[in-house]
């Protein structure tokens, strides 16, 4: 019980200082995802012809809710890993000062990325249901699914990183690496048969380990497929195979993560 009532101090008080002095506050939660789909939806799905057209009938069917439905779970990964990462020497002074469970600090920094991934949600439902969106059980388990399979796997690399981070700088640097990296190796702007046709059964199934991917897949099943004609699809097997290895291996990650934390946290007030 005390941990959860630190735990909601330490997320109001990450609120607050980031949007100090702040005009449009909560509204940046709107606005930036706003601005990333409008770029990626006319560089991809306009010049490059990745929307289903006239131009381009092998297209993807719905390509804006195809797109932001990827954007709003990896926006959300980026803003948790990221924030989790830098946690622990951010919150040093508050650290050096008092004891309290020092996981408390990336474990808030993935909930307030959850507080600004609501406002994303709201626009792509709104946007679903103008274009048809009728969802069955098994779709909402899947969005479900993604979201919790994705918030573990930047939980789990946030304690990794955020306990190296007190110790190598570079941590942080490699961290920017990684989120650069994972909006372009998951299935974000692109369709998954583009990867399995063009490099082969062997990759795809690596590929598809990635629990980004997962997530990614589950939210498009979730969020897209309904709202297309019934002629485009998702990896075979996604519900039944994918998903439980997506979240065995981001539980993998949370452990290695836990587990590295609990071993370094000794020294974060001296190193700090």
């Amino acid at each position: 019980m005390a941990s959860r009532f630190l735990l909601k101090l330490l997320v109001d008080k990450e609120i607050k200082v980031r949007y100090r002095g702040s005009v449009l506050g909560l509204v940046w939660s709107y606005f930036k995802p706003g601005l990333q789909f409008v770029v990626f939806y006319i560089a991809l799905g306009v010049f490059l012809g990745l929307e289903k057209g006239p131009r381009n009938p092998s297209g993807l069917s719905n390509y804006a809710i195809y797109l932001f439905s990827g954007i709003v779970l990896i926006n959300f990964f980026s803003e948790a890993l990221g924030n989790a990462a830098r946690s622990i020497v951010n919150n040093g002074s508050l650290i050096k000062k008092i004891y309290l469970p020092r996981e408390l600090f990336p474990v808030a920094s993935v909930w307030v990325s959850g507080v600004h991934l609501v406002p994303q949600l709201v626009i792509l439902l709104a946007a679903c249901l103008i274009v048809g969106w009728r969802p069955d059980v098994m779709q909402l388990v899947a969005a479900l699914s993604g979201f919790v399979i994705v918030a573990l796997l930047a939980l789990g690399l946030g304690l990794l990183f955020g306990a190296a981070n007190v110790y190598f700088r570079d941590a942080e640097n490699f961290v920017d690496m990684l989120l650069m990296i994972a909006t372009w190796a998951s299935p974000v702007m692109y369709s998954w048969q583009m990867v399995r046709e063009r490099m082969g059964e062997t990759f795809y199934f690596f590929y598809q380990m990635n629990p980004i991917s997962v997530g990614v897949e589950a939210f498009h099943y979730a969020f897209w497929l309904p709202t297309t004609d019934g002629s485009s699809a998702v990896p075979d097997q996604l519900l039944t195979l994918w998903v439980p290895i997506g979240l065995a291996v981001s539980l993998a990650v949370v452990i290695v993560g836990q587990l590295t934390f609990s071993r370094l946290e000794g020294r974060f007030a001296q190193e700090l």
